[in-house]
């Protein structure tokens, strides 16, 4: 049972993970500079340890967590209640919601110390600055007028990428942001447009109408743009005090329990797939009945008048849960690796320097050279593991640009059966009428851009799926050859100290594989997620917003630009010689489908071929970037090392050094960055422990 919970108890739990955020961003601030003075001080003193990259990491982390926010996306069909619904949760009537315009924007919400919108263009224009009254007034249009421009195929404000308000409201000064977009069927281009979006959110806030149970667009947009990929997505059913008000007698409170009960059986059947997670059945979790409406009244007239009866207790409670514990905790967890990763990095190096210390120059000379097969080991180990990854590269880019060929060119196939549920819900006699005849064509060239947006984001599914067995195999070729690295930089202590020198993980269960490794094992990246946000380090891979980019976008356009528009001549012709007749009318239909999969048929060869470069050259780039990486890194911990034992080498050639005075000085480091870390391990430990 969800825990009821009101508006201001959900603010308050974010406080709590905005202060840890801040508390675990100063301890990483706070190690990243005790290491940087001790690189620069180790100039003049026994040399440097090497550890930029562990200084880098730990400004970048620090950054992160200062900036984090939980962001949430609003996704739902037009006059769903979106808006009003946004206004609701966060107190204020901010968004246009009254009974007649629509939002005509994508809308970015957060915090600002001051209230104000700005418009972003896509022409290259200066941002325009605007006050509320202006954008609600300039920047929303009618239903009536967003229907004729969906049939038009057309944007509202083309010239504008999206707008930004910001607000001073303690929900979002506690860490939210909000994306709230146009309607599902605005256009393609702006579906695709909130895509971009969706894997850049922690979760989705997908706003239904109970008296309008799950419609053909909505179920579409499920199946093709959400299912399959790994999302988090709350259901909305918004409306649901309105039954009554379709009832017959509205009194009547057994016809209303049959009414409710009939409609929840219809959204049930319809989104409790969306509900899996890990093979757990988490509907009550995911799917809230909530009214809109009469929570943003009460909370205009008081913004903590209580919402029971709602809906709102219990999605704020799950919403709660799901935000301030689960991403919460994981973002902690990698912070706290993190810092272990920098603590352990830095008591191996000084653990290493230590017994060099009194070490005879002419020996130190003579130790280092021993060493030299040993690094050109670990440069070995850094090619081979780059070998691998450009053959998986070049094979799985030769697979999925080869599946996509077959795919294009298999379409036909079932193409009579797929696309009977996008033909136009119009009378096909409309296309003998000169008058209605371009609307005809407008809702045909709509249907065939929906089919092909659908069967394309079905492909990138399976595409998808290659990318995760890809990364995962990788990812446990990096722990393999990780162990090697290992192997490889023991034998370089043990020779260069003259003996072993201890791991100095934190725990038994801590992973010791070095820092690179786990990187590329997936530690801090988005490899195998959609975890907006949680790119520790500030290097996070994401190759799902990659394949969005170079892929599903231009892949859709081309195939769209080639087909639809040579279609409609010849469907025309068709039509026309059919004649008029109430029997001519499913004959048209059917022609319709056979001339149109006719004209498909045609040109796939054309759209197969020239698409499969740019498939395979957009799976390449996403191995091309990840091995980029990884060598980075490799090459990072193999001169940093090297540096490490140059820098001893000429402190030792240049002057004496004080070995009481650098004992000291490792004990104060140890003592200050321990410290720190200790810091961040008690903040979040008490913090899991109070979410548990």
């Amino acid at each position: 049972m969800i825990d009821k919970i009101e508006v201001e108890n959900f603010i308050q739990d974010l406080a709590k993970v905005a202060k840890v955020r801040v508390e675990v961003a100063e301890s990483l601030e706070k190690i990243a500079q005790t290491l940087e003075t001790a690189e620069f001080v180790g100039k003049e003193t026994s040399g440097e340890f090497g550890l930029n990259r562990e200084i880098e990491d730990m400004k970048a982390s620090s950054k992160n967590l200062r900036e984090g926010v939980f962001r949430l996306m609003v996704l739902g069909d037009m006059k769903r209640g979106k808006s009003t619904f946004l206004n609701a949760l966060i107190g204020e009537n901010i968004l246009p919601s009254d009974v007649n315009p629509c939002t005509a924007l994508l809308t970015v919400l957060r915090y600002g110390v001051e209230k104000k919108v700005t418009i972003y263009f896509n022409d290259g224009k200066n941002p325009e600055d605007l006050d509320f009254q202006s954008f609600k007034r300039n920047y929303t249009i009618d239903p009536t007028e967003a229907k004729k421009l969906e049939k038009e195929k057309k944007q509202a404000f083309p010239d504008v990428d999206y707008a930004v308000i910001e607000y001073p409201l303690p929900l979002l000064e506690k860490g939210v942001e909000i994306v709230d977009t146009p309607g599902l069927n605005d256009t393609e281009d702006r579906n695709e447009l909130s895509l971009g979006y969706i894997n850049n959110c922690h979760a989705i806030l997908f706003v239904m109408r109970a008296t309008q149970p799950c419609t053909l667009g909505e179920r579409r947009y499920l199946e093709n743009y959400i299912k399959g990929r790994g999302l988090s997505v709350f259901f909305l059913i918004n409306g649901s005090d309105q039954i009554r008000e379709s009832l017959i007698d509205p009194d009547d409170l057994e016809e209303l329990a049959e009414a409710s009960a009939k409609i929840r059986k219809v959204f049930y059947a319809n989104l409790a797939e969306y509900c899996i997670v890990d093979g757990q059945d988490i509907y009550p979790e995911r799917v809230f009945e909530i009214s809109s409406l009469p929570s943003l009244r009460r909370r205009i007239k008081d913004s903590f008048a209580s919402l029971e009866g709602t809906g709102f207790p219990e999605f704020m409670g799950a919403l709660n849960t799901f935000l301030t514990k689960e991403r919460a905790a994981q973002e902690f967890r990698q912070a706290q690796t993190l810092a272990s990763q920098a603590n352990s990095r830095m008591k191996e190096a000084i653990a290493r320097r230590k017994p060099l210390l009194d070490e005879d120059v002419n020996e130190l000379k003579v130790k280092i050279n021993s060493v030299e097969p040993e690094f050109k080991k670990l440069t070995e180990i850094r090619d081979q593991f780059q070998e691998e990854i450009r053959t998986v590269r070049d094979k799985k880019a030769k697979i999925v640009a080869d599946s996509f060929r077959s795919y294009i060119l298999n379409l036909g196939d079932t193409f009579e059966t797929d696309f009977l549920r996008y033909q136009p819900d119009l009378n096909f006699m409309d296309f003998l009428n000169k008058e209605k005849r371009e609307t005809f064509e407008t809702e045909l060239k709509k249907a065939f851009e929906q089919y092909i947006n659908d069967k394309l984001s079905a492909w990138t599914i399976t595409v998808e799926n290659e990318m995760d067995a890809a990364f995962l195999q990788l990812s446990r070729r990096a722990a393999h050859y990780g162990a090697s690295y290992n192997t490889v930089t023991d034998k370089i202590t043990e020779k260069i100290t003259g003996k072993k020198v201890k791991s100095f993980s934190n725990s038994a269960t801590e992973d010791d594989s070095p820092a690179w490794a786990k990187w590329a094992m997936g530690l801090f990246s988005l490899a195998r997620g959609n975890i907006a946000g949680m790119a520790m380090a500030g290097v996070g891979f994401d190759w799902k917003n990659i394949l969005l980019n170079l892929v599903t976008v231009a892949g859709i356009g081309t195939i769209i630009a080639t087909v639809s528009g040579i279609t409609l001549g010849p469907i025309g012709l068709a039509l026309l010689g059919l004649g008029v007749g109430v029997m001519q009318a499913d004959q048209a239909r059917k022609k319709l489908v056979q001339v149109t999969k006719k004209e498909l048929v045609k040109h796939l060869p054309q759209v197969a071929q020239e698409q499969w470069q740019p498939v395979y050259d957009a799976i390449k780039e996403c191995f091309d970037i990840y091995e980029g990486e990884v060598s980075e890194r490799i090459d990072d911990d193999i001169q940093s090392r090297k540096r490490e034992l140059d820098n001893l080498l000429k402190q030792k050639e240049e002057r004496e050094i004080n070995r009481g005075a650098e004992l000291a000085r490792f004990q104060q480091l140890e003592i200050d960055v321990s410290s720190e870390y200790e810091n961040i391990e008690t903040v979040c430990d008490n913090f899991l422990k109070a979410v548990a």
